[in-house]
């Protein structure tokens, strides 16, 4: 681990003396300016191997990044640089958008948790492209998920045309698509999580995926991210209508409107969703819930609460195939992402084993 990495211990208390969401936009432009100067993104650098495929792809190691951290792609290639074995960047909309009145994130130190409700604040898809097109992470290898989702004006009964627009204009520049209809902070999104509204969005970006293939010559992964604070029920119903669209992966999970775990904490009571170690549990019970009623049908990533090495490998147990942080690594900083892959290493590598020894057969 880099002496940047084991540092991040000590420059915490300094960032969280700041107001969250200032000390998110400035560790990023740090971040940024860090990877700019040859010499610090030597120090910063690190690629931690653990080799998988998932949905087709070739993984450097199964440790993501959640989107959310990176809403305009504008830091893909410095976040590449820490490790990471694929990287996620969104939530975009197809128009520029500033999302909620600040402040609109919050920390809960207590459960090493946030509250946010950021609102899909981003600058729309035009400048999100150039970003992404701008960046040298996956012509280096590195496999790059684009989130998409709609503006806040669009009525809930149009989404579809934004998710359109999002996947036309994502599309050529992604190794996986993932449409996000499970934050909190878009009024009525979750909505889209119903087996009614859930087959009337999945249905035309089914059609204009197969049209997007024939433009493009390849076939890009499309997923689903999804809540966790669906029903069994609700879990049971999103697993029956992804297949039937050729939906390759689902997300498992976004932030939970639970206070139970952090109830009487400061903040613990602001609006918005939950994310953190009070995820973990909630996340566990979808992802189990969903890899018994998918079988080996789709693939899981695993998110929501992943603060150790042991949390990544509980994610993999309950079902889940690759992992990604956020929350942990505003807490743990970058030494987390190393941490989780080791801790993977076992159980990934007993994986290989068996799937090579099962196709020699």
């Amino acid at each position: 681990m880099s002496l940047l990495f084991r540092s991040y211990p000590l420059a915490r208390p300094a960032l969280f003396s700041l107001d969250a969401e200032t000390a998110h936009e400035l560790t990023l432009s740090s971040l940024q300016r860090a990877y700019d100067c040859r010499v610090t993104r030597a120090l910063l650098g690190a690629r931690p191997q653990l080799p998988v495929s998932l949905m087709g792809l070739s993984l450097r190691n199964p440790v993501g990044l959640a989107a959310g951290l990176d809403k305009n792609g504008a830091h893909i290639d410095a976040l590449g640089n820490l490790g990471f074995g694929f990287i996620e960047v969104g939530t975009v909309t197809p128009r520029a958008q500033p999302g909620n009145v600040r402040p609109r994130l919050f920390r809960l130190p207590r459960s090493q948790a946030l509250i946010n409700r950021m609102g899909f604040n981003n600058q729309g898809l035009a400048s999100f492209i150039d970003n992404v097109a701008r960046s040298k992470w996956r012509t280096e290898g590195g496999i790059l998920g684009l989130n998409i989702g709609k503006n806040a004006d669009t009525p809930i009964e149009k989404a579809v045309d934004d998710y359109l627009l999002g996947l036309d204009g994502v599309y050529a520049f992604a190794d996986y698509v993932t449409v996000n209809i499970s934050s909190p902070n878009t009024n009525g999104l979750r909505n889209l999580q119903g087996q009614d509204a859930l087959t009337a969005l999945l249905q035309p970006l089914q059609q204009r995926r197969q049209a997007l293939e024939d433009q493009h010559g390849r076939a890009v992964p499309l997923v689903v991210k999804i809540a966790p604070d669906l029903t069994p029920e609700e879990v049971d119903t999103i697993a029956d209508v992804l297949p039937r669209f050729g939906i390759d992966g689902v997300i498992a999970t976004n932030t939970t409107l639970s206070r139970e775990a952090v109830a009487r904490q400061p903040h613990s009571s602001e609006a918005g969703g939950l994310s953190g170690p009070p995820v973990h549990a909630l996340s566990l019970l979808v992802i189990e819930r969903l890899r018994r009623r998918l079988g080996k049908a789709l693939a899981i990533i695993g998110v929501g609460g992943v603060a150790s090495g042991k949390d990544a490998q509980e994610k993999i147990a309950a079902g889940a195939d690759a992992v990604q942080l956020y929350t942990g690594l505003i807490y743990r900083g970058p030494g987390l992402i190393g941490e989780c892959v080791e801790a993977l290493r076992p159980a990934m590598s007993k994986q290989a084993a068996m799937q090579a020894e099962a196709s020699a057969y």
